[in-house]
């Protein structure tokens, strides 16, 4: 390791997209033997890469839109996915490069403007209905939040990082009993990919009350006004005390090795 980290107590990573939240400087820090926060190589590349997490998912029994990998035919894809259909790239974050597609025609085009993210483009079935997210800390839920978009249908770039882009409630408006199934949903997330310490499940819930997971955050956004912060808070857990929690959870990880 380089001098000027040799000697850290573990490495706070706040690093969102590609190299960051793919494994690689994880793997990168294994071999350094630099202790870092957040989840190892394995499991934030299998959160990054959103078709093998999906297999995962639905081998959890995780329900999860039913999706195809491009190359596809755009009427077949129709006509499996339904429409409107998103279209995403494969490994990105903050729905960078994603169209929800509302005709066949706009389908190819959908396609190829996500595949200047990634070389690997998935389409997904839409669920409409309401976005609803759970953070895990330390092998147990927080309280699930909800997102309301005030940019469109979809929680998308400008709803995440413009001021007033969305309404975030936690903990979210739900029965008791559709609480514990998302955070038993969210759990079965953080455990079938093998995740540490920390992470953030989203989902959609259909008009019949049904939960959807959509993705997974191995890196979950933590500024104070983020959404695991925030449903942290909500449990009375505050900002510095998640921070430490988070440290704490490395260090703990590291001398297990």
């Amino acid at each position: 390791a380089a001098p000027d980290v040799r000697n850290v107590d573990v490495v706070f990573l706040a690093l969102h997209g590609g190299s960051g939240e793919d494994g690689t400087i994880q793997a990168m820090l294994d071999l350094a033997g630099l202790p870092y926060t957040g989840s190892g190589k394995l499991g934030s590349a299998l959160g990054w890469d959103k078709d093998v997490a999906k297999r995962l998912f639905a081998a959890a029994g995780v329900p999860t839109p039913e999706w195809l990998m491009a190359p596809v035919d755009a009427r077949q894809a129709a006509e499996r996915l339904g429409l409107p259909l998103i279209v995403k790239p494969n490994g990105q974050g903050s729905t960078v490069g994603l169209t929800l597609v509302e005709t066949v025609g706009e389908i190819d085009a959908a396609v190829e403007l996500a595949r200047r993210f990634d070389r690997e483009v998935m389409l997904e079935r839409y669920v409409p209905g309401r976005e609803l997210t759970v953070g895990v800390l330390d092998d147990t839920p927080l309280a699930v939040g909800e997102i309301i978009s005030a940019t469109g249908p979809i929680f998308d770039y400008a709803a995440k990082y413009q001021v007033g882009g969305a309404e975030e409630i936690f903990p979210a408006d739900l029965t008791p009993e559709q609480t514990r199934l998302a955070q038993d949903l969210a759990m079965r997330v953080h455990r079938a990919l093998k995740l540490d310490t920390y992470s953030r499940v989203d989902f959609r819930m259909d008009g019949e009350g049904r939960l959807w997971c959509l993705e997974v955050n191995t890196l979950p956004g933590l500024t104070s006004g983020s959404l695991l912060p925030r449903a942290a808070a909500a449990v009375g857990i505050s900002f510095p005390e998640l921070c430490e929690r988070i440290c704490k959870g490395a260090l703990a990880r590291r001398s297990m090795r």
